[in-house]
């Protein structure tokens, strides 16, 4: 990125006569009361078609028919059972909804000059840690700068890179070494307008206290630092490479987006000028401030696996955990037969690791991108009065725009519509923390903090990695000790879905494994509150366990109506009025979100082709609960090639597709005509879905692909050595004071940090070059 001299002619925006064509991230827009009438409306439609369909069928077919045989009435039970659950589900999407619109409603943008003004002491501190496992240099950048230029009086940015620090693999040891570089690269680029601001802020700080009235040759001045940011942030932006539509959306939401507003700035204190109403000396220190704030950011990178002292489970919780538990200490190495072992200093520095502590953590994933203002208005959030036990602040991220592919399209919006859902958690006081971001206030941290011994050191557990959905679990922990979540109603935060089958398959799959194990927890909780003389709301309890359970119960219900030859009786066309107001309300919100209404049969064909991989999730939910065994964490592959699919998440939709086909022919042949047109609806959409998101040759090749690794299996490699005496291994003998003469033990982690080197999940099937780090296990 080329530095922007300060003497350079700056290109201009006229703003007067000419408005930013540049799209803005789309808001949601203000419903009306007619929306919100519609919204509550569809939640009644949902429970009087079901009170209807069981009184008109159900009662109605016992009275006529009798209660029948054993079999009968246990397919009754659960056939209703089963509709109960899908439309439990439902009604809570609308309620999640309405509960959305209404904060959407509510919602009042708070001005610049009160943020400003909020943030005009300086004293808040915010340690933003992006974990990243085998991420591509590309995509870790652009997440750093976007987290680098947020507004914030005093910034650190840390990268906690849990790649193997020593890897043996070419191409693996060349990206390491990249990505090392990143942290020390955007701070070098950031010297130059950071220079340049806190000087001439620490010169007008100087000259303001002496004097009451504001000179026009300091307000030119501060114009010019205005125009000299906008060409740093341009030139930038220009440099930039744009090899896909994540890197378009970096250069046109963060840089430009950043540049415009401070062109709008610059262009409203010239107007104001003008105007004969300059700004007074507090409101252009604050002015001068912005730009200080906007361009410092304190750097760095930690490796917590070149440390034997620190826990190198494999997992996104740990990695956090590491660095969170080093805050606030200074710490000396020692290198010892078990590693580099990091102690707390006992003496004045220089020390070998200092880590500062700061009242606020974000948390934000490496493939996820902040708008400018995310820290600035969610910490002026969390600081307003009655908000002082707010844990956890979020805006839950929404997908990137331009997909080139339309399995990621259909993500996105699937995405998308999550966004609306949680928003409309915080109405009802059920947020939950998505972990791709958020910010944390530090002392709820130490509230749930679980210190363990685990070989001989103390680990420090902030976040539970019971489950591989350590935000889920972490939420019901925040709120078991008084705390709150709250989502901020605006979209100010993105993150990249799954570009292909094979990577969906990850993502899905951990998504639907380990609800079922936090349930219990959240039973405790909601017994705490209720002898605390705070008990819980039946709506917040309601939307908790269906947004911890519902893909359980959705997944087997689902299959159930479709396979399960129940009895013809139990049938009625109030079933399917039961899930028009949902299909109708999700096809108004995919327009909102800028997605076309017809997307809401695309998802559903998306969600039939998907039931095998939650049926996984699922059972290895179970699996975990009667073993005891964690399941190792299995993260999104993040790499610009195409992630081959297990065989088995290819072939299973294709046999259940010709399973409806035959049922299908089936029903038709008995005039059973409403469960024929819902099979053939099921069966057309599961054939869209395979030939559309999957791919007819991606699936060939990942299922031959299998075959061949089924079929050849690799020759292991020889091992050769004597096991005969080595020599002295002097530093067993100095740390541990004994004379016994062995060979040189490895550490404890070398081993892992040479065969995760290249990690596959044993579960998967598929190339070794397409599947590569794509499970942190």
């Amino acid at each position: 990125m080329p530095d922007a001299p300060a003497q350079q002619p700056v290109r201009r925006r006229q703003w007067g006569a000419e408005k930013s064509s540049r799209p803005r991230p789309r808001q949601h827009p203000r419903p009306s009361d007619l929306s919100l009438l519609l919204a509550g409306a569809a939640v009644v439609a949902t429970i009087l078609a079901g009170l209807a369909y069981f009184v008109l069928t159900v009662l109605r077919n016992r009275l006529d028919h009798g209660f029948g045989g054993f079999s009968y009435t246990m397919e009754t039970i659960l056939f209703v059972a089963v509709l109960s659950s899908l439309g439990f589900s439902s009604v809570m999407y609308l309620v999640a909804r309405r509960g959305a619109l209404r904060r959407f409603r509510d919602h009042e943008r708070v001005p610049r000059a009160a943020l400003e003004r909020h943030f005009a002491s300086g004293h808040q501190a915010v340690t933003t840690l992006v974990p990243s496992y085998a991420e591509e240099p590309d995509v870790i950048r652009l997440t750093l700068w976007s987290a680098a230029l947020q507004e914030v009086p005093s910034l650190r940015v840390v990268l906690l890179l849990d790649d193997p620090p020593n890897p043996s693999d070419p191409v693996a040891r060349e990206r390491l070494a990249a990505t090392r570089l990143l942290p020390s690269q955007i701070e070098a680029a950031l010297s130059v307008p950071r220079t340049r601001f806190e000087a001439a802020l620490f010169r007008r700080t100087a000259e303001f206290d002496q004097t009451v009235a504001v000179e026009p040759r300091d307000h030119v001045e501060m114009l010019e630092h205005y125009r000299w940011a906008v060409s740093w942030l341009t030139d930038m932006a220009e440099a930039e490479e744009r090899p896909d539509h994540v890197s378009d959306f970096f250069v046109e939401q963060v840089l430009l987006s950043l540049a415009d507003d401070l062109a709008l700035t610059a262009d409203a204190v010239e107007a104001a000028i003008a105007a004969g109403e300059p700004p007074g000396p507090h409101r252009t220190l604050d002015l001068y401030r912005r730009l200080v704030w906007i361009f410092s950011a304190d750097m760095d990178v930690f490796e917590r696996k070149k440390y034997a002292s620190l826990s190198h489970e494999s997992n996104k919780a740990m990695n956090l955990n590491a660095y969170l538990g080093l805050m606030g200490g200074s710490y000396d190495a020692e290198n010892t037969p078990e590693g580099v072992m990091l102690y707390p200093a006992s003496g004045p520095g220089p020390h070998t690791l200092s880590v500062p502590m700061t009242p606020y953590v974000l948390t934000l994933d490496a493939d996820s991108i902040l708008l400018p203002e995310y820290c600035l208005r969610l910490l002026h959030e969390m600081e307003q009065p009655g908000n002082e036990r707010v844990a956890v602040i979020q805006t839950p991220y929404s997908a990137y725009r331009g997909a080139p592919t339309r399995l990621e399209r259909l993500s996105g919006a699937t995405t998308d519509l999550q966004h609306i859902q949680h928003q409309g958690f915080t109405a009802y006081d059920a947020t939950f923390w998505v972990g791709a971001n958020a910010l944390i206030r530090r002392a709820a941290l130490e509230d749930i903090q679980v210190s363990t011994v685990e070989q001989g050191r103390r680990v420090h557990r902030y976040i539970q990695d019971r489950t591989v959905i350590e935000d889920t679990e972490s939420s019901i922990d925040i709120a078991m000790h008084g705390w709150r979540l709250v989502n901020y109603p605006e979209r100010l935060s993105y993150s990249a879905t799954p570009p292909d089958w094979g990577s969906l398959v990850v993502q899905r799959r951990r998504w639907a494994n380990g609800g079922l194990l936090i349930l219990p927890k959240l039973w405790r909780q909601a017994k705490i509150r209720k002898s605390s003389g705070l008990p819980m709301t039946f709506m917040e309890l309601a939307l908790r366990v269906n947004y911890m359970a519902s893909i359980t119960w959705a997944t087997v219900g689902l299959l159930f109506l479709l396979l399960f030859p129940y009895d013809q009786r139990l049938l009625s066309p109030l079933v399917v009025l039961m899930g028009v107001p949902y299909f109708l309300a999700m096809a108004s919100d995919l327009h909102t979100c800028g997605y076309k209404r017809t997307d809401v049969l695309r998802i559903y064909g998306f969600n039939l082709v998907l039931l095998s991989v939650n049926l996984s999730g699922v059972l290895k939910s179970l699996s975990q609960a009667l073993s005891g065994q964690k399941i190792p964490f299995a993260r999104t592959p993040k790499v610009r090639n195409r992630t081959a699919a297990p065989a088995w998440s290819i072939v299973m939709p294709i046999l259940v597709a010709l399973l409806w086909g035959f049922l299908l022919w089936r029903e038709v042949e008995h005039q059973n005509w409403l469960t024929a047109f819902f099979l053939a609806l099921n069966c057309v959409l599961t054939v869209y879905a395979i030939v559309t998101l999957i791919g007819v040759g991606p699936a060939v090749v990942d299922v031959l692909t299998a075959l061949l690794h089924w079929f050849f299996v690799p020759r292991k490699a020889e091992t050769s050595g004597s096991d005969g005496d080595d020599g002295l291994d002097w530093r067993s003998a100095l740390y541990h004071g004994s004379s016994e003469r062995r060979r040189p033990p490895r550490p404890r982690h070398a081993a892992a940090d040479v065969d995760t080197e290249t990690p596959t999940d044993p579960d998967r099937d598929g190339d070794r070059d397409t599947d590569r780090d794509e499970v942190h296990a």
